[in-house]
């Protein structure tokens, strides 16, 4: 029996195939983008180069790049006075959302308020080592948020970002979001989630031009000192550039989900699961089991929910190009591949999940059992659902209160201590050729009062 729409692979062919990471600048671009490149430019420039020059311009002229873009690009025409969006028009937002939206968007935040604020973070001093040792941390005076407009604005991610931020002490948090180019307004869910979360300014600007207002200042968008948020390749190429003049939260690829299932998981529900992923353009869904039935039986699903769903082209379009099922020998396999691939969301649809809790190292999010489904971490559960993608859960971790404070060391040595450890730091820097080193420790050596 052949699947209709779920691609079955075996271990080996997987590994040459959807289990394959690839940097996120090798990702192709489409061909609208590629003709729109042109007609922007002139000429068929490589997406860096793009950025680099959209950039270069917003460091230089500052808001009146940041207008030209958005009204080239987006279409839509800001003055100095519209960059920053105003309170009336943030009030005015909750009346074109519906109120029950407004009240999950308040659920959720009152949950990833309640998670982050649980996270231990302190400063801490002791005098164990002699002298006085330890750190201060800080949170940083500024953060900005990035968040996508278009046909799916994310506002829960504007919830998962600014609120951890929040919690951290982060003192400012705005945000950039581009306007419609039919309303010329930020969208109006945006908005709101912006107020519940408690940002102090939004500013309707998008892609490029808006990464390089924040890493740079642009006169009405401030600098910041993080920038963070998804966003389209350009976007995260435009972060990465930008690296070092501030910093970045990540360089968040297609989104992804690995469901490892056996003979117990539910095929229908996995199948929901693999195909709300594969809703996101360019989501990977990929499914690793032991059970050839179990696959064949997702599959079936798989046709058969898609059918319902409004944005199926979409959602096939995925599963031709980077989803599938792969078949292992044995769960143990099969594990160890999803932990290999380090995916952001590793969804355990098994028996006893918590029995191999122990064998994963590398996941964004760890959704355990079917109850934990990720559509739920994805808006209500309460940690970010930021998390890292491409593979980088291997050295990263999801988004969280961590990212928005700053540790300084604190060095507050006594006389008897600098003198115990002085010989080795004398020993050390001659090691290293650097003389000038040596002698700053010798000379107090030398010494005979403090």
């Amino acid at each position: 029996m052949q699947s209709e729409l779920l691609k079955i692979y075996e271990t080996d062919e997987a590994l040459m195939g959807i289990l394959k990471r690839k940097p996120i600048d090798e990702f192709p671009v489409s061909e609208s983008l590629r003709q729109r490149t042109i007609a922007t430019f002139g000429e068929d420039l490589a997406p860096q180069e793009v950025v680099r020059r959209i950039l270069r311009d917003v460091s230089a002229r500052g808001d009146a790049a940041l207008i030209e873009w958005t009204e080239k690009l987006d279409g839509v025409k800001l003055t100095p006075e519209t960059i920053e969006v105003g309170n009336t028009d943030i009030a005015a937002a909750y009346d074109q959302v519906d109120s029950e939206v407004v009240a999950a968007l308040e659920r959720a935040a009152d949950r990833i308020r309640a998670f982050h604020a649980r996270q231990p973070i302190h400063s801490w001093m002791d005098t164990d080592m002699g002298g006085m040792l330890g750190q201060l941390i800080r949170p940083l005076e500024s953060v900005g948020i990035y968040i996508p407009g278009g046909s799916a604005p994310l506002a829960s991610s504007l919830l998962m970002t600014a609120l951890p931020a929040r919690a951290a002490g982060v003192a400012e948090v705005v945000v950039c979001s581009p306007a419609d180019r039919r309303t010329g307004c930020v969208a109006p869910i945006t908005l709101v989630a912006a107020d519940i979360a408690d940002v102090d300014v939004v500013y309707a600007v998008g892609g490029v031009q808006a990464i390089g207002a924040m890493a740079y200042g642009s006169g009405s968008v401030p600098r910041v000192d993080k920038i963070c948020g998804p966003g389209n390749t350009f976007v995260v190429l435009a972060k990465k550039e930008v690296f070092g003049t501030v910093g970045i939260d990540a360089l968040p690829g297609p989104t992804e989900t690995v469901v490892v299932a056996d003979e117990s998981a539910n095929p229908a529900w996995v199948a929901a699961d693999m195909l709300a992923q594969a809703e996101h353009t360019g989501g990977t869904s990929i499914l690793i089991t032991p059970s050839r039935a179990v696959a064949l039986e997702v599959d079936r699903y798989l046709v058969s929910q898609l059918a319902n769903l409004s944005n199926a082209i979409d959602i096939r379009e995925s599963f031709e190009r980077r989803s599938g099922a792969v078949i292992t020998e044995d769960m143990l396999e099969a594990v160890a591949l999803a932990d290999d691939f380090a995916p952001e969301h590793l969804c355990l649809s098994v028996r006893d999940p918590w029995a191999w809790i122990g064998k994963i190292r590398n996941a964004g999010g760890l959704f355990v059992g079917e109850q934990s489904y990720e559509v739920l971490g994805d808006y209500v559960a309460g940690p970010s659902h930021v998390m890292p993608t491409g593979g980088t859960a291997r050295f990263t971790s999801p988004c969280n209160v961590l990212d928005f404070v700053r540790v300084t060391n604190v060095i507050a040595l006594d006389e008897t201590t600098a003198r115990q450890i002085g010989p080795a730091a004398v020993k050390l820097a001659l090691a290293e050729g650097l003389d000038a080193h040596a002698a700053a420790v010798k000379i107090r050596l030398a010494s005979t009062h403090s």
